[in-house]
């Protein structure tokens, strides 16, 4: 039973660490984008729901609304791609942030893993399944060529 247990644990262990990055990019990237696809779709009642709801401090409604969607629909691109990853978590922590704190803080649990998932490829980059990576390799070839 020990070796059976000892066998599964070294197999879930070979599982590719470039996969996980992917699909941790994948899918916060996913969930955010498709926030922003549904605030575009109903602009009329995503002004209502940030005037009624959503009521950020200091920013009138149509101006949270707007910063916003404009995150949730340029910064999941970059993560899908893998381009700028680091730098696009940035704005998407500070939806997070926003969210969890003047908005829904009951929900904490969720924007804890999103937050997680956020840091995650912050501090660990976006694998090599990235243009990032890519990119890197090529200037290190040219450097050292």
């Amino acid at each position: 039973m020990i070796n059976l247990l000892e066998k599964s644990i070294a197999l879930a262990e070979r599982f590719p660490l470039p996969v996980l990055q992917f699909l941790f990019r994948f899918s916060i990237g996913y969930e955010f984008w498709n926030s922003g696809l549904g605030k575009i779709q109903s602009w009329q009642p995503t002004i209502a729901l940030f005037t009624n709801e959503f009521r950020v401090p200091v920013l009138p409604p149509e101006v949270a609304a707007t910063l916003a969607a404009t995150v949730e629909l340029t910064c999941p691109p970059l993560l899908f791609f893998g381009l700028a990853t680091r730098l696009a978590t940035l704005p998407m922590l500070g939806v997070v942030f926003v969210i969890q704190t003047f908005v829904y803080p009951d929900l904490w649990h969720i924007h804890l893993m999103w937050a997680t998932i956020l840091v995650y490829i912050l501090t660990q980059g976006p694998g090599p399944i990235s243009l990032d990576h890519y990119i890197a390799k090529s200037y290190q070839r040219r450097a050292h060529a």
